[in-house]
């Protein structure tokens, strides 16, 4: 740490690689917050987390009872030991509540006075954050998996949505209707996810074992159909053939940059593709189970080098470096499966919902003390990370 102070200093560094080596090192270090609790507000598990990306500290719940939840993270006691109590809550008692499991919860990514919810009681609601009404609400002929709002768009204020028909959903906020949709699939879209580059790429994975991206601009909407074998771009003869996994694929989520895309599949594989060419990259990840009918939401770091994957497993979280496949650590704390996480890149902490309807916080652990002067140097250097060892570079040194 002195070396990148010393060279940012002197301008020989820029802020951005000091910040991402502190960042790293946070992640790295990431352990189960035993003085932060998150007010129990579910009974029947926890579907799926948000964190609105304005202040970062205002967080989404969805159950499987139906109930969405909205949190304030902040520690207004001033106390090390606190509780992030609930602001609010909308359940089956309010006249606009779900009827079913809420299968996905997002901010609006502009401001914090509105977000969304879905549900298998096949509706998709705007709520209006101040007065916890509607706003607007979709309905649609089968069960609702999953829904995206593009993170970055400013042209257009399109909603994705997924559900047991196979045929993707457009619905517009400003129009109030389905404006178009994309047709492709042959089998329930399980997942879909905008891209965090592009306000008009939009990826898409079904039950049919297939990936899609799409550009929503073109009358012709399908770009590519991933194909887990040669990874070319899908051509119209040979489209048919491609698959993204072996199952199931119910799980999407793009790298913070936008260039590469992850997916899940019930194949218990994890797979990274160039986002661009749609090639598959062929990173090896091992064995990540898979088990679950419905979509995965998983979730990647912002601002590290490397950058890391966070990956609900059975009842555990996995980290692993995205571009080498690398599992770094395992997060243990749940009682039964996670089924959600969601990063908080201020500060470098993850949350994560679980069956056992406990929202868990993991934080970066405190530094070590600096040792003493007699204290061997090869000692201290034992207990560094392979990955923090790489982060930090041979700068360390000039400190």
């Amino acid at each position: 740490m002195l070396g990148f102070l010393w060279s940012r200093l002197c301008g020989v560094d820029s802020n951005v690689r000091l910040s991402r080596a502190e960042a790293t090192r946070r992640v790295l270090t990431l352990e189960l917050n035993k003085d932060r609790d998150v007010q129990r507000m579910h009974e029947n598990g926890i579907n799926a987390l948000d964190i609105e990306p304005v202040e970062n500290r205002y967080m989404l719940s969805g159950g499987a009872e139906g109930i969405v939840a909205l949190y304030d993270l902040e520690n207004l006691t001033r106390k090390p030991s606190y509780t992030c109590k609930a602001v609010c809550s909308i359940g089956r008692g309010h006249p606009d509540g779900h009827k079913f499991s809420v299968e996905t919860v997002q901010w609006y990514p502009h401001d914090t006075g509105m977000f969304t919810s879905s549900s298998f009681d096949k509706t998709l609601k705007v709520w209006d954050t101040n007065t916890l009404r509607l706003a607007e609400v979709f309905q649609f002929d089968g069960t609702v998996y999953s829904h995206h709002m593009s993170p970055i768009a400013t042209k257009h204020s399109l909603i994705a949505v997924g559900t047991k028909n196979p045929k993707v959903q457009l619905c517009d906020l400003k129009s109030g209707s389905c404006s178009h949709i994309l047709q492709g699939h042959r089998g329930e879209v399980l997942s879909v996810c905008w891209s965090p580059r592009y306000d008009c790429i939009l990826a898409t994975a079904s039950a049919d074992s297939r990936v899609k991206l799409w550009d929503v601009r073109k009358a012709s909407s399908c770009l590519i159909t991933l194909d887990q074998h040669s990874g070319e771009k899908s051509k119209s003869s040979s489209e048919a053939a491609n698959t993204a996994h072996d199952g199931r694929v119910n799980g999407l989520c793009f790298t913070s940059d936008g260039l590469h895309l992850l997916t899940l599949g019930t194949d218990h594989r994890m797979r990274l593709w160039n986002s661009a060419t749609g090639d598959n990259t062929l990173v090896n990840y091992g064995k990540v189970s898979n088990c679950s009918r419905k979509s995965v939401k998983f979730t990647v770091s912002v601002g590290c080098n490397p950058e890391f994957v966070f990956v609900p497993l059975d009842t555990k979280i996995a980290i692993y470096t995205i571009y080498t496949g690398v599992q770094i650590s395992v997060l243990r704390g749940h009682y039964n499966d996670v089924y959600c996480c969601v990063f908080q890149p201020y500060y470098q902490e993850l949350y994560s919902g679980s069956k056992d309807s406990n929202i868990l916080a993991w934080v970066p652990a405190m530094r070590e003390p600096v040792p003493d002067e007699d204290s061997e140097k090869p000692k201290s250097q034992a207990h560094l990370h392979p990955a923090f060892e790489d982060a930090w570079s041979s700068s360390d040194e000039e400190g």
